[in-house]
């Protein structure tokens, strides 16, 4: 229950703090004195968005503050779930806008989202203003109202598990159709790439190999003359290095026979004339090998070129990237061939998960129908207590050629006030009046459905009065009884039933109009009732008749 609020610099309001309690509270005052304004406040701190032009004339901040009690539902998953302080008995909306446009949300002093506010909102407290009665046009709204009664919360949950995962099959079968309609487009194209890139036979490291034996081709005659100066510098001359180095080594040996120290150094000439006649064997075997040849030049030059010219084609710079590309292309030819055989799986699969969707919402909307009988008979009873005595009221279920997230049923409340007159969508035969006392009738039964903690009714009893209105007020004083409810009102008899009245009232001040609010005591209390029954001059009689109405003898 909403155990008080807190206001400052709102609107026509400097600064206001209102403590609440359980059963009914009623809020009167003249049109115009600011019963909108505690709404407005309300709604802020319940996730409304926020207009710095909300914020009092001179002022640089505004402040709304809601505490609840929450002792008694059972919120504390909910708390741990957002990371939130939980101490099990009050919960603290609090919002605040500066004049600059920035705002800011809090829950039990953490900051949040508007969206948190509207998520914990929505489990405190329940505000129907006047427009909400529009609401009793919309489909979504009247199935919700019969899911709540009929509570078909597991049946609801199944199902839109159900169709959550139906629709993400069929979206991936659609998204595999697609592409296989794009891959069919490209496939042509496609094959003539891979049979251009798999016609040349690459290899790996090709490219390299080609262009280097390339280079010997060109410059086979500079290669071969300087390798037959290296042979004759080394062999064939008269004073070739060989010859020196076998002269150098014999010398040594001689001399390592009478002075072995340089028998290491005799070692290391031996090595390097070794090492030197296999030089001059292996320049002479590249001598012999290199040779110009026109007819291979002009094979590698035309294998280079066809290479280059699929690197130029394809935006590439060697001969592995060529080869990834033509694996790529192979791959997306062998999905193509794959992809109907994998869609003819997912259809057979989406078309299981639509079955079964369609089986939870089968359920869902027998337990809808079942119940309709008994939410239309409580309806009609509540209405005829609220004189509308010869009325009729029907849940009219049709199945949606296409289900949707709120099951397989297309609903409409029909409505007739008459006995006489056909069943007609509420929306065109309903006056303002009857969609008043309609939806009072289904928050009563709503309330009694989901125990919300408080509820506010905005001029609820819209196009009502006498015996009538009295009526809308016992059932709100019934509903009192099992939730918080606080109403606004311009009627005496509804005003009366009140276990606690506030009064909302304009004060002329130096800074200029401000609203504000008050308890009323008993005494004025009735000089309140008075004033409602008889306008702005409250006569004796008028005086009595509040009196009567608030069930006070008089002396």
């Amino acid at each position: 229950m909403l155990k008080s609020l807190t206001i400052e610099n709102y609107a026509l309001i400097d600064s206001i703090h209102i403590e609440f309690d359980t059963g009914l509270t009623v809020i009167t005052g003249e049109t115009g004195a600011g019963k909108s304004i505690l709404l407005g406040a309300l709604s802020l701190i319940l996730g409304q968005r926020a207009d710095s032009r909300h914020i009092k004339h001179g002022e640089s901040r505004c402040l709304i503050e809601g505490v609840f009690d929450i002792s008694t539902y059972n919120l504390k998953s909910f708390f741990d779930d957002h990371d939130w302080v939980y101490d099990g008995n009050e919960c603290i909306l609090r919002r605040e806008i500066w004049s600059t446009g920035k705002s800011r949300a809090f829950v039990n002093d953490s900051p949040v989202y508007l969206n948190d506010l509207k998520e914990i909102g929505e489990k405190l407290i329940d505000i129907h203003s006047q427009h909400q009665n529009l609401a009793l046009n919309d489909n979504l709204f009247q199935l919700n109202v019969v899911d709540t009664l009929a509570r078909t919360g597991k049946e609801l949950r199944e199902y839109v598990d159900a169709y959550k995962d139906y629709r993400s099959s069929e979206k991936e079968l659609n998204d595999m159709r697609l592409q296989a309609q794009k891959n069919r487009e490209e496939e042509d194209y496609l094959r003539f790439q891979h049979k251009g890139l798999s016609e040349v036979s690459l290899k790996p490291g090709e490219q390299e190999e080609l262009e280097e034996e390339l280079e010997a081709l060109t410059h086979s005659e500079e290669i071969k003359s300087g390798l037959f100066a290296v042979i004759s510098m080394l062999s064939e001359d008269e004073n070739n290095i060989e010859s020196l180095l076998k002269s150098t080594k014999d010398t040594l040996q001689n001399v390592q026979n009478v002075y072995p120290k340089v028998a290491e150094l005799t070692e290391r000439v031996m090595s390097a004339y070794i090492d030197l006649k296999d030089v001059r064997d292996e320049v002479s075997r590249n001598f012999e090998e290199i040779e110009y040849n026109p007819e291979r030049q002009q094979i590698i030059e035309e294998r280079l070129s066809a290479i280059y010219n699929l690197q130029k084609k394809h935006s590439v710079a060697t001969v592995e990237e060529l080869i990834k590309l033509r694996d790529e292309i192979d791959e997306q030819l062998k999905n193509i061939d794959s992809l109907d055989e994998k869609i003819s799986v997912l259809e057979k699969k989406t078309a299981e998960k639509r079955t079964i969707m369609l089986k939870k919402g089968k359920s869902l909307s027998k337990k809808r129908q079942e119940a309709a009988p008994e939410i239309e008979k409580q309806l009609m009873e509540r209405l005829a207590y609220l004189k509308i005595a010869n009325s009729r009221f029907k849940c009219e279920f049709k199945e949606k050629s296409n289900p949707d997230i709120t099951g397989i049923d297309n609903l409409e409340f029909l409505f007739s006030a008459n006995r006489n007159t056909s069943l007609q969508p509420v929306s065109e035969v309903a006056s303002g009046g009857e969609i008043s006392r309609l939806m009072l009738c289904l928050k009563a039964m709503i309330a009694g459905a989901t125990a919300l903690p408080a509820i506010i009714f905005d001029e609820i009893d819209t196009g009502t009065s006498g015996d009538v209105a009295d009526r809308v007020g016992t059932i709100m004083r019934e509903m009192s009884r099992e939730m918080q409810v606080i109403t606004i009102t311009h009627l005496p008899q509804i005003a009366s039933k009140g276990d606690a009245h506030f009064v909302v009232y304009k004060e002329d001040t130096k800074d200029g109009v401000t609203s504000k609010i008050k308890a009323l005591s008993h005494d004025e209390r009735v000089e309140e009732v008075a004033q409602m029954l008889s306008g702005a001059e409250v006569t004796s009689e008028a005086i009595e008749n509040a009196k009567a109405i608030l069930g006070i003898q008089s002396e």
